[in-house]
């Protein structure tokens, strides 16, 4: 079934194309009088009317195939009720009944003989046959992988849509030009040579045009379907993508010379110079379209496949680039930026080299030399060890339920090691090889989420670590890891104060949950786009302050802060032991203030601690304590700051460790 699909939906794709590149050649061909072009017109337009039919064909076996994967049997492609509803009840299945109907229409519009005796029937004629098939090929965007990325959807069915349009138009009116070009260079066909040398420069400009919009639409799709470097080589579409750049380049690199080299000699003396150059020419362009419709069976193939952003990808390579292998290494920093200067003056002397055709194959050595000879400096001090798992995404988020398992996790299986509290210090660690690390360094953050996940499953060869991969679950090593990290940004964070440092987001506060009395429970990351004061509080030190927050909660309100309030005793019966007086508006926190407290206090210890959570979800500033009442312009004056910062859409935190 999953054969047969993917060659229904090749073909499918194939004569869409083939479709609109048909009725786009013969609009940039333009009409013409002589025998031989209107020979070829019709061939084109017969040609034609087979693509629509061969479209609608392979897209009624599509529908089969899409039924009866999403029924999960192989009957259901025939019933006619699981057909109607997958195509009722599904985006693909009703994008699929608008290209039907307008695949038809064209169909039944390509069957009639139309008169186009007049310039202006022919132009009509030609220019709906061009418009519906348009209209049939962009709605396959609205149906792909491109339909479902959020939160931009339009714009990535947008481009879509004009990447299968650009296709259309350069790769379906490749065969109607060779057709041309094959025509004309016969001694019958020399009548519409003029014809066809005109219509071959018409089409390498437009084509021109198409790759460069190819590759910007291109480039646009990666970035939503692909995301990383890690989701490129290390995911099946990933793969698939590079077999279609490799099969692209050499598509691009033959229609290079076709039209640098071939195109030039169109207009050339016809015998000796013009037919020839036009039949090699119709070969390369046959040549150049086989290589078009091979990359069309991969666009299937990666239409039917995972985006990468939606797998975990596996990294292929022992090692990986990253400036993190600089930190402390003066020497390697030095030679990793002499190395990039290198390799900027090679990229310079390349550009230049593109732009002084006198100078190029000169500049082209010197930039061949210094691109090699900067990697060669800069990329081996960037270099660090690297796993499958390496840009694996964590499967549990970076919540404090998490952290608080992690850290339950740490001390049943890693404490005699690294420590109690993740300073290497652990009794069962001095007579290992090598002394066990200390968690709470800035290294920790440094290795991906993936490398501490290869190494607590697998262990650290020569350490003396052994792996834990047969007494955790996938689910137990990402807690460790959210715990790990928690405990490094705590260390971190032991310098922060309260003072709020201008644009500099670094803390992430971990999400957590809570209620308040019997109302639904609610979540830290519902409040993002508020400033978020979260209070640990311990009675009676703290009255004075949870007070004149009390006394001032108008105030802060108006400025769009919200005060979460939470007892480090985690008493149910928080709110009757503030009392009445100031009355508390802001949310105090009845259930869940045990693992909030846990969590969070690996950023600060003190009896009464105030985290001021920006409205990205950063901790910007701890202000720590034991609960007097404070200057409160104070925290307004932090509160003003951080609302003055600009919000980034990139500027959120991940709710995943990276």
């Amino acid at each position: 079934m999953y054969a047969l699909g993917l060659a229904a939906r090749w073909l499918h794709l194939a004569s869409s194309v083939l479709l609109v590149g048909a009725a786009a050649m013969i609009v940039m061909a333009g009409r013409s009088d002589r025998a031989t072009a209107q020979r070829w017109e019709r061939r084109v337009l017969a040609s034609a009317w087979i693509w629509a039919l061969a479209a609608l064909a392979s897209g009624v076996v599509i529908v089969g195939t899409q039924t009866a994967l999403f029924e999960g049997r192989a009957a259901a492609a025939f019933e006619p009720r699981a057909i109607g509803q997958m195509l009722l009840e599904t985006q693909a299945g009703r994008v699929w009944l608008v290209r039907a109907g307008i695949l038809t229409i064209l169909a039944v519009f390509l069957s009639l003989h139309v008169s186009v005796e007049r310039r202006a029937d022919w132009r009509a004629a030609r220019g709906e046959v061009a418009m519906l098939a348009v209209a049939a090929l962009l709605p396959l965007a609205a149906s792909g992988h491109a339909a479902a990325v959020e939160p931009d959807t339009a714009r990535a069915i947008a481009s879509d849509g004009l990447h299968v349009l650009a296709a259309g138009i350069w790769v379906g009116g490749l065969v109607p030009l060779a057709r041309l070009l094959r025509a004309a260079a016969t001694e019958e066909g020399a009548d519409a040579r003029p014809y066809a040398v005109l219509a071959a420069r018409r089409f390498s400009r437009t084509a021109l045009a198409m790759i460069v919009l190819l590759a910007a639409t291109g480039a646009g799709l990666a970035i939503f379907h692909v995301g990383s470097v890690a989701g490129l080589v290390g995911t099946s579409y990933g793969r698939l993508l590079l077999g279609k750049l490799a099969l692209l380049a050499l598509a691009l690199a033959i229609a290079a010379l076709n039209r640098s080299v071939l195109l030039a000699r169109l207009g050339g003396d016809g015998p000796t110079v013009g037919r020839p150059a036009m039949r090699r020419l119709s070969g390369f362009v046959l040549v150049e379209a086989a290589l078009a419709l091979a990359i069309l069976v991969i666009v299937a193939a990666m239409n039917v496949t995972p985006p990468a952003r939606h797998e975990p990808p596996v990294w292929p390579f022992t090692f990986r680039l990253s400036f993190a292998a600089l930190e402390g290494r003066a020497e390697e920093a030095t030679r990793a930026l002499i190395g990039s200067q290198i390799g900027i003056v090679g990229l310079v002397a390349l550009i230049a080299g593109l732009a002084m055709r006198a100078w190029r194959l000169p500049l082209a050595a010197v930039a061949l030399a210094s691109l090699g000879a900067g990697a060669g400096l800069a990329l081996p001090p960037l270099a660090i060890d690297a796993y499958p798992t390496t840009y694996l995404r964590p499967s549990v988020p970076y919540q404090a339920g998490a952290i608080v398992a992690g850290a339950a996790l740490y001390q049943a299986n890693c404490a005699g090691c690294h420590g109690p509290r993740g300073a290497g210090d652990g009794p069962e660690g001095r007579g290992l090889p090598r002394a066990p690390a200390d968690l709470r360094a800035p290294h920790t953050a440094q290795h991906t989420a993936g490398d501490l996940f290869w190494w607590i499953s697998h262990g650290i060869p020569g350490s003396g670590m052994p792996g834990f991969a047969s007494r955790l679950g996938e689910e137990q090593c990402w807690e460790l890891i959210n715990y790990l990290r928690a405990l490094s940004a705590g260390y971190a964070a032991r310098n922060m104060g309260p003072t709020v440092e201008r644009d500099r987001r670094w803390l992430v506060a971990p999400d957590f949950t809570f209620a308040v009395g019997p109302t639904p429970p609610r979540a830290l990351k519902d409040f993002r786009g508020r400033t978020v004061l979260v209070v640990l509080y311990a009675l009676p030190g703290s009255r004075a302050r949870m007070s004149q927050l009390a006394g001032r909660e108008g105030t802060l309100a108006m400025l769009g802060v919200e005060v979460i309030a939470v007892p480090i005793d985690a008493d149910p019966d928080a709110i009757r032991r503030l009392g009445p007086d100031p009355r508390v508006l802001f949310p105090v926190v009845t259930q869940g203030a045990e693992t909030i407290v846990a969590a969070y206090r690996l950023f600060a210890v003190a009896p009464h601690v105030e985290l001021l959570v920006d409205r990205q979800g950063y901790v910007r500033a701890i202000t720590r304590g034991s609960g007097d009442a404070a200057d409160l312009d104070a925290l307004v004056a932090r509160v003003q700051q951080l609302n003055a910062e600009k919000i980034a859409a990139e500027a959120a935190p991940e709710e995943h460790v990276h």
